[in-house]
């Protein structure tokens, strides 16, 4: 009776050793310390760059429908890049992408931030710049558009750093770093194309 009376009184302080301490002991997914998407990041939507997402062997849920496979999201943003790239209307881009409500996904971010810049305004381009690469660290245009933003402020350490990024994502032959590389030859104070 004395020993039951033992192993259940130690079991219990275990039991509660455990419950204790459980919120402050980190847990990680089999295969190392995390990585990959946040489980609320969308993908970027199917005309941007990215490089391929690392796939795990763990078993997955079945996802949630993205904002790419949202049809409403994908003419959403086709017309945003048509007014940016065709119109050049860049504050009428800014409200319709702002419009579609996936700010956090590096397609999107991006786009309002290269819009921005384009009407002038640094200090927002540059906000939405580092909020893309927050939600996609390999996203290789904000990384260029980034980059030639660092450029116009006259920061070509960290224009060459964009470009290293660059490389190490897709390569050196890329259409990303060539323009980059391009903007980078050129001397300063010398105007963009992009």
């Amino acid at each position: 009776m004395m020993k039951t009376a033992i192993r259940l009184a130690t079991l219990a302080l275990l039991s509660t050793a455990l419950i204790v301490l459980s919120p402050s002991i980190p847990a990680f997914a089999a295969g190392g310390g995390g990585g990959g998407d946040p489980p609320s990041a969308a993908p970027p939507p199917p005309d941007t760059r990215s490089a391929p997402k690392s796939t795990s062997k763990a078993k997955k849920k079945a996802p949630k429908q993205s904002s790419a496979d949202d049809d409403a999201f994908r003419q959403g943003y086709r017309a945003a890049h048509a007014t940016i790239y065709q119109r050049g209307d860049y504050a009428t881009a800014i409200e319709q992408l702002k419009a579609l409500g996936h700010d956090d996904n590096a397609g999107v971010a991006n786009l309002i931030g290269y819009s921005y810049r384009k009407l002038g305004d640094y200090r927002l381009s540059q906000t939405w710049y580092e909020r893309a690469l927050k939600a996609d660290p390999n996203h290789v245009l904000t990384w260029q558009y980034y980059g030639l933003w660092q450029i116009e402020q006259g920061n070509r350490d960290q224009a060459s750093y964009h470009l290293a990024r660059i490389a190490a994502i897709c390569g050196t032959g890329c259409e990303e770093y060539r323009s980059l590389a391009a903007a980078l030859e050129k001397p300063p104070g010398t105007g963009l194309v992009y």
